[in-house]
């Protein structure tokens, strides 16, 4: 593989389908993963965009999360990331990038299910980094059903916990911590607006975090703090391979993106550090769609 920054065709740019059938537990580990998720380990380069920055990303262990928190600490930032207990050893590896760049690194460990566990996670990030002016709340949890009466009450539960209880918990915790400047970087997804039928759950939980920002935006900007949120298309995650897909989706998966492959969680990175960063100063309320082509309505 080329340098990522060297002009080149980006449908060719990473791999692309068919991939090996690669069932994992919930919720999966990037490590595992075939082939490796590039989440900027090698390939992203900062400029210094969030020096002095402290930042909080829920799901910082693999994926989008990952690749988020190597490029905030690779453009200077202090960074806490939050994680399941059995994705501690993609943990150990991020929070050994963020020090490898001279940075401070909190490790979260914890299940953000848990009402009193959102609430106490913010607490250490602002103690273990001296304050908090980025969140980037990512932590997902995403189950393919192929049918309303397949998807339970304790699926239902989880995917609502996870993906709205947890987002609405950790914001109200952290903003009385962010001072003016701050922002606030939520994740949803194109299924916010062309929803799977398999995804029922999820999609709905993605059109609620849109929504929720897209308020809170107007409630935070009062106090120059701005929120605003991702849509991503097709990511090569470990979320699809625990479950977020079936494992046969999974060995096609990204082959019916524009670019006929998915795209690595280091390709949406930079979306993240600009609307964390003050190149972004007025940016508000907006959702930024990274689709492949596919783009949000």
């Amino acid at each position: 593989m080329t340098d990522r920054l060297t002009m080149q065709d980006p449908r060719a740019q990473y791999p692309q389908p068919p991939f090996p059938r690669q069932p994992q537990p919930v919720p999966g580990l990037a490590a595992d993963m075939d082939p490796k998720p590039d989440h900027g380990e090698t390939s992203y380069k900062g400029s210094g965009k969030l020096t002095g920055r402290k930042a909080l990303v829920t799901g910082g262990d693999s994926g989008i999360g990952r690749a988020a928190a190597i490029a905030f600490a690779r453009e200077g930032a202090d960074v806490a990331i939050a994680y399941l207990p059995s994705e501690g050893s993609d943990a150990r590896e991020v929070i050994a990038l963020i020090e490898a760049e001279g940075r401070t690194a909190v490790a979260l460990e914890g299940d953000v299910t848990d009402e009193a566990w959102c609430r106490e996670l913010v607490a250490k990030a602002v103690s273990g980094l001296g304050g908090l002016d980025v969140l980037v709340i990512n932590a997902g949890h995403q189950q393919s059903r192929p049918s309303i009466d397949a998807v339970t009450s304790a699926d239902f539960d989880a995917t609502m916990k996870t993906n709205l209880y947890a987002m609405h918990w950790i914001v109200q915790a952290a903003v009385p911590h962010l001072p003016a400047g701050a922002s606030v970087v939520t994740t949803a997804s194109i299924q916010a607006y062309e929803p799977s039928e398999t995804l029922l759950d999820y999609a709905t939980t993605k059109a609620g975090i849109v929504a929720y920002t897209k308020a809170l935006a107007k409630q935070l900007l009062k106090n120059g703090i701005r929120a605003n949120v991702v849509a991503p298309g097709p990511f090569w995650t470990a979320l699809q391979s625990s479950g977020g897909q079936t494992p046969d989706k999974v060995v096609k998966f990204g082959e019916e993106s524009a670019y006929g492959r998915p795209g690595q969680p280091v390709e949406i990175a930079p979306v993240y550090v600009l609307l964390a960063s003050q190149e972004g100063s007025f940016i508000n309320g907006e959702v930024y769609g990274v689709t492949g082509g596919a783009g949000i309505a």
